[in-house]
C-alpha cells in the first residue's frame, strides 16, 4: 500500500493531481476544495495518501493533512459512502466542522454536502457519533495527531501507514503515544521510521 508521496507536482485541476516521483507520475484524487492550499506546479509536494484497491482499479487519494486523511477513512467506513463521494463532502465542509455536524446529529448541515441525502447524514450520525466527538469544532483544532504528532512528520507517516493497514485511526495515534511513553521524548526524537511503525505494531498486538 502507498501511504504517503513526495514529489514534483506536475499537474493539477479540480479533478485529479499528477505527483513525479523518481520519475514516474502518480495520479492522485483530491478534494478540490484544497486546490488553493497546493505549491505551484513544480513545486515540491508530500500527501498523506489512502490507497483504495478494487478489481479493476488502484486509485490513491491525497491529503496535506493527516487529520483529512483521518475523516475520509471514517467516512468511507459508512454504508453508502464511497471514497468519491467522501472527497466531495471534505470539499463542502472542513473536517472539524464535519466532526462537529456528525457529532450534533446536525442533519440540516449534512444534507447540504453533496451526495449527502437525509438517510446518509442518519447513517453518518449513527455510526461516527461516538468516533468523531473529540474531533468537534472548537476555536483550536487539531484534528488527526496530537499536537506533538502535528510537528512530527514521521510520526503522521507511520500513522498513514498505520491506517492505510486497516488500523483505526484512533488506535493509531494511542500506539504511538505509548511508544512515545515508553521511550522518552529523546528516545523517541532518535527512532527512525521503520523502527517506530514496527514499535507501533507491536504496541498493538
Amino acid at each position: 500500500m502507498i501511504a504517503s508521496l513526495r514529489g514534483i507536482l506536475a499537474h493539477k485541476s479540480p479533478r485529479n493531481l499528477i505527483v513525479e516521483v523518481g520519475g514516474v507520475g502518480y495520479e492522485v484524487f483530491f478534494s478540490p476544495g484544497g486546490l488553493h492550499r497546493l505549491p505551484e506546479t513544480g513545486e515540491e509536494i508530500f500527501l498523506h495518501i489512502f490507497t483504495n484497491v478494487r478489481e479493476d482499479a488502484i486509485d490513491l487519494y491525497g491529503f496535506l493533512d493527516p487529520g483529512e486523511k483521518e475523516m475520509f477513512v471514517l467516512l468511507t467506513s459508512v454504508s453508502g459512502i464511497g471514497p468519491k463521494v467522501a472527497v466531495n463532502i471534505l470539499a463542502g465542509m472542513a473536517p472539524a466542522d464535519l466532526a462537529g455536524a456528525i457529532s450534533g446529529a446536525d442533519l440540516g448541515r449534512l444534507t447540504k454536502l453533496q451526495g449527502v441525502g437525509k438517510k446518509t447524514a442518519e447513517r453518518m450520525c449513527l455510526e461516527l457519533k461516538d468516533k468523531v466527538h473529540f474531533m468537534a469544532a472548537t476555536d483550536s483544532v487539531v484534528l488527526g495527531p496530537t499536537v506533538a504528532e502535528a510537528d512530527d512528520r514521521q510520526s503522521a507517516d507511520v500513522i498513514s501507514v498505520l491506517v492505510n493497514l486497516g488500523y483505526p485511526p484512533a488506535n493509531a495515534r494511542k500506539a504511538l503515544e505509548k511508544v512515545r511513553s515508553a521511550a522518552g521524548e529523546e528516545g523517541y526524537g532518535e527512532l527512525s521510521l521503520e523502527d517506530l511503525l514496527r514499535q507501533a505494531l507491536r504496541s498493538m498486538a
